[in-house]
């Protein structure tokens, strides 16, 4: 008899410590666990209940199983009222963490700009745009034809040595300039020509000065008459354009199998007005790129007579250029993308 009593009072028991634990709850995570334990599957509380109906007598089964089946029915019902309230609880919560406080100052905004090399690059192109040059874009990808013996750069010539060449196969590279570009132009188009080649080239060549992937900006005039006195005069308007008024230019003798005469091409320190310092090395001059008249052999490689033209040509380098111009000593810091960097180089 004292067993019956004690399974009649654990169903108050059990509605007591289920009233008690959902008061307790923080989250539905909380909740449905609690629902497992209590409601829900065949080892869940009130399951345990009904399993002590076996205890009963067959007269007193029906009352206690009514019993259970109400205690069930309030206990899902108090379920439903507390998940009820629980998803507004959390809704609230939501709402308070992604509420935004109109009183706090805003972050300041930050203002994007061109990368140094885009701005040399477009700055030259203008430039050079405004004396009559086309833009040509070439290949990154070349055959050895047209980036070294149509350049005059045989198979068994020295010059090949100067540069590290990438070749992605017998035949074909990645170009270790840009002056590839004169060749495919002066093969479709007869004289007058007057184009700039931008681009990537690639050269096996790795320290502060010199990177694996640079970019480069060639140019080609051939006309009548064009002697190495046009190309000084061009690169002087050049050079004042970009390191300013009273910048000058000196040629200095060189050799590149393209071009013949080959010169050396620096400009006087736009830092110290050429009186000497850090930057020129004490030597009041910088040299800033390689140009030349056009080789009789290039000019003929491409069908063009060499008796009646001629022609010159120059290669600047863009990073270099930018080195020189925002006063730069390492060039992997125009790769690196440092912002910190490249918002003092904006801020010039």
């Amino acid at each position: 008899m004292e067993e019956k009593n004690v399974l009649w009072d654990s169903l108050s028991v059990l509605k007591a410590r289920i009233e008690e634990e959902l008061d307790t709850l923080k989250n539905s995570k909380e909740l449905y666990e609690f629902k497992n334990v209590y409601l829900e599957g065949k080892k869940s509380k009130l399951s345990e209940l009904m399993k002590g109906m076996r205890e009963l007598e067959s007269d007193e089964r029906a009352s206690y199983g009514k019993a259970v089946n109400q205690l069930k029915e309030w206990a899902f019902e108090r379920f439903a009222q507390m998940e009820e309230k629980m998803r507004e609880l959390e809704l609230q919560r939501r709402y308070e963490s992604e509420k935004i406080d109109l009183s706090i100052p805003a972050e300041p905004a930050r203002i994007g700009n061109l990368h140094p090399i885009t701005l040399v690059r477009n700055q030259l192109i203008d430039i050079f745009a405004a004396m009559g040059f086309e833009i040509y874009e070439g290949t990154e990808i070349e055959t050895d034809y047209y980036n070294f013996t149509a350049l005059n750069t045989p198979q068994d010539h020295p010059a090949r040595d100067m540069q590290d060449t990438f070749y992605l196969s017998p035949e074909f590279l990645l170009r270790t300039q840009t002056s590839a570009g004169q060749i495919h132009v002066m093969e479709k188009k007869q004289p007058p020509i007057k184009i700039l080649s931008p681009g990537k080239v690639f050269r096996s060549d790795d320290d502060a000065t010199h990177s694996p992937m640079f970019s480069q900006m060639e140019g080609l005039v051939v006309d009548k008459g064009i002697t190495l006195g046009d190309l000084k005069g061009m690169l002087d308007v050049f050079v004042q354009k970009v390191y300013g008024e009273g910048t000058r230019t000196r040629l200095r003798p060189s050799y590149f199998p393209f071009t013949e005469p080959s010169v050396e091409v620096d400009c006087s320190c736009f830092e110290c007005g050429g009186k000497g310092c850090s930057l020129c090395k004490g030597t009041g001059w910088i040299e800033i790129l390689g140009a030349g008249v056009v080789n009789k052999k290039v000019l003929e490689n491409c069908g063009i007579d060499s008796e009646e033209y001629s022609g010159f040509a120059f290669g600047i380098g863009l990073e270099r250029t930018a080195m020189l111009k925002y006063g730069i000593n390492n060039i992997k810091l125009l790769f690196n993308s440092d912002l910190r960097v490249l918002k003092q180089l904006n801020e010039k």
